[in-house]
């Protein structure tokens, strides 16, 4: 097999991965109401140093665009998981932020994703999944 046909298979075969653990995880964590990229969302404003990064930030992380993470964002706002709120030191930007109840709502859906993430991996080593982290680390 040449070099450009395992590139190309690596890519096919992760795209095919995160698709279907994209899949099984919504819907594993939908007992919550949320949905994987909400429950990543929350998992990096819990995480991000300050706590309240711009909308533009968060998109970034998730590899989505402004206007994306903005039609993402609207529900979780509405339903009071996150707060959004102009920057002090540049009002054309917005600051997101978990609320309190989306701080509650991500400790217990935090619980399940630790569980669904052990179900899909058992068939791995421990020291397989550390290899894999790294690998894929050095993919993005």
């Amino acid at each position: 097999m040449s070099q450009q046909s395992i590139s190309s298979l690596v890519i096919t075969q992760n795209a095919l991965l995160a698709t279907r653990l994209a899949r099984k995880m919504t819907n594993r964590l939908s007992v919550h109401g949320i949905s994987l990229t909400e429950y990543l969302v929350m998992d990096y404003l819990s995480q991000t140093a300050h706590g309240e990064p711009s909308r533009i930030e968060l998109a970034e992380h998730l590899g989505m665009s402004a206007s994306g993470v903005t039609r993402l964002l609207a529900p979780m706002e509405k339903t009071g998981i996150i707060e959004t709120f102009k920057n002090p030191r540049d009002s054309r930007q917005s600051l997101v932020k978990l609320s309190a109840t989306g701080h509650k709502l991500f400790a217990e859906a935090s619980v399940s994703f630790g569980h669904i993430s052990s179900d899909l991996t058992d068939k791995l080593s421990q020291s397989q999944q550390t290899k894999l982290v790294e690998f894929l680390g050095r993919l993005l």
